[in-house]
């Protein structure tokens, strides 16, 4: 007899996916695809599977199986199931999520920005300002959205303005005037 039979199974935390790029149209007669990739290189968001396409209209659908090419102009993908030109051109605007686990970790000191979202940020006196609502790139740095009693936009500049990510505490330290 199963002893764990008739007990709850705890909840899952949800996957957590990361928009990695988007389908921005029909390439050929063939059902191909342009794809705009945000990874470095273009080409491997190939690497990274399954894919989580999702429509305007927020409709999902998982994908596995694609394969394609950086042809300099543009990515050019192969769908499974995409058989034609207009199939392809409906594709149009399609964002491409995949699973945070399918990526390699990051390199010691840096961090993906989904990684950071909802972390708690205090100052190096202990000053709540909010948690991390999002990042930005302003071309300079990178920008920490934290919201709390206001919304702040503090740099993601180390040591100087961010002293410390810690992933355990789900805390990051900054050297930042709360009155600012």
């Amino acid at each position: 007899m199963n002893e764990d039979a008739g007990r709850p199974t705890p909840p899952q935390e949800p996957r957590k996916l990361i928009l990695m790029g988007r389908v921005t149209g029909a390439f050929g007669v063939r059902g191909d695809v342009k794809i705009e990739s945000w990874t470095e290189p273009r080409a491997q968001i190939f690497r990274y599977q399954p894919w989580t396409l999702r429509a305007a209209n927020g409709i999902e659908r998982e994908l596995s199986g694609a394969r394609g090419r950086d042809t300099g102009k543009h990515v050019v993908a192969t769908l499974p199931g995409c058989e034609d030109r207009d199939a392809a051109e409906a594709l149009r605007g399609t964002e491409i999520w995949v699973p945070r686990e399918v990526l390699p970790p990051p390199a010691p000191g840096e961090y993906y920005w989904v990684d950071l979202e909802g972390l708690r940020v205090v100052t190096v006196d202990g000053v709540a300002l909010g948690e991390v609502s999002h990042l930005l790139s302003t071309g300079a740095n990178d920008v920490m959205v934290v919201r709390g009693e206001r919304e702040r936009m503090l740099p993601f500049v180390q040591p100087d303005y961010v002293r410390s990510v810690d992933f355990d505490s789900g805390t990051i330290t900054v050297d930042w005037d709360p009155e600012f």
